[in-house]
C-alpha cells in the first residue's frame, strides 16, 4: 500500500533514482510520479536503467503513465533542477550519444559524473553494470536472467493483485529471494566491494549506484557505498538534505525488505587524494 504523503512539496539538494525499467509492466510508474510530484531538488540523478531498451526492442510497451513520468522529468528540467541522465546496461543505447554531449536543457546524458556534496564529499555517480561480471563478460547469462526475472515479476504482480484484495501490504518476491539465497547475497556483495575498490583507486569519498535493485547505505572499508534502488521492486530513491546528510527514502511500504539506516551523514573515506 502506497503511504500517505504530506500535501506540502518536500525539498532537497539531490536525488538519485534508478533501475525505473519504463516500457516494461513491473515498472511502477504511478508510484514514480508521485515521487517526483510531492519532492523538489536543485540536483536530479538518473542512475540508469530508466528505459528498458532491452524489452522495447522485443514488444513495444508503453502506457500512459510512462510517458507522465518522461513529462515529470522534462518539466523539473525546464524549471531549472539541472538533471544527469546516468547511462545503464538496459538503456546502453544512449552510450554511442555520450560522446557528442548529447544535452536537452538541464538534462545531460553521461556514463558517470562525479557529484560533490554540500559537505564537500565527491561522490561517483555510476550504473555500476560495469562492476558486474556477469553483465559485462556473459551476456548471454544476463539476458536468460532478466526474462526469468520478468517472469517472477509477472507471478508477484498477481499473487499481489490478491494481497492487496485481502487488505495487505506489497511483498516483493525477488527481494525475499536475494536476502535468502546464499549465492545471489554473494554476487550482491562481491559487486558492492567492486565498486568501493574503484572509488577507492579514484580517491573518491563514496559512490551512488543502482542496478542491483537493493537501495542501501554503508561503509566499505572507508568508502561509503550508495545504492538508490529500483522502481520495480521497492519503489526507493536516495536523497540529500542542504548539510549534505543523504538518506533511503522507501516511497511504498514493501514487505520483507531490509531497511537500511534512514539518514546517514556521509564519513570521508580514509584515503589520500592522488597527488598531481
Amino acid at each position: 500500500m502506497a503511504r500517505k504523503n504530506e500535501s506540502k512539496l518536500k525539498k532537497y539538494r539531490t536525488i538519485w533514482i534508478s533501475d525505473v525499467h519504463l516500457g516494461t509492466p513491473g515498472c511502477k510508474a504511478e508510484h514514480l510520479v508521485d515521487f517526483l510530484k510531492h519532492t523538489e531538488c536543485e540536483n536530479l540523478y538518473l542512475v540508469g536503467d530508466i528505459i528498458d531498451g532491452w524489452k522495447l526492442q522485443g514488444a513495444w510497451f508503453w502506457p500512459q503513465e510512462h510517458t507522465n513520468v518522461v513529462r515529470k522529468v522534462l518539466t523539473k528540467a525546464k524549471r531549472g533542477t539541472k538533471i544527469w541522465y546516468v547511462t545503464g546496461n538496459h538503456d546502453e543505447f544512449l552510450r554511442k550519444f555520450v560522446g557528442f554531449g548529447l544535452a536537452i536543457g538541464n538534462l545531460r546524458v553521461v556514463n558517470e559524473h562525479v557529484h560533490h556534496t554540500a559537505d564537500g564529499h565527491r561522490l561517483l555517480v555510476t550504473h555500476g553494470d560495469a562492476f558486474d561480471v556477469i553483465t559485462r563478460y556473459h551476456r548471454w547469462i544476463a539476458l536468460i536472467g532478466d526474462t526469468a526475472y520478468d517472469l517472477t515479476m509477472r507471478a508477484n504482480h498477481r499473487f499481489n493483485q490478491l494481497r492487496r484484495l485481502l487488505g495487505m501490504r506489497y511483498w516483493s518476491l525477488s527481494a525475499f529471494a536475494k536476502n535468502s539465497v546464499k549465492n545471489a547475497v554473494n554476487i550482491v556483495s562481491e559487486f558492492e566491494e567492486s565498486v568501493a575498490r574503484e572509488c577507492r583507486r579514484r580517491g573518491l569519498d563514496g559512490v551512488v549506484c543502482g542496478h542491483i535493485h537493493h537501495a542501501e547505505i554503508r561503509d566499505i572499508d572507508g568508502v561509503q557505498y550508495l545504492n538508490s534502488g529500483d522502481w520495480v521492486e521497492s519503489c526507493t530513491a536516495l536523497a540529500e538534505d542542504f548539510n549534505g546528510r543523504i538518506q533511503v527514502i522507501r516511497w511504498v511500504q514493501v514487505d520483507h525488505l531490509h531497511d537500511s539506516p534512514k539518514v546517514t551523514p556521509l564519513k570521508r573515506a580514509a584515503v589520500r587524494k592522488a597527488a598531481a
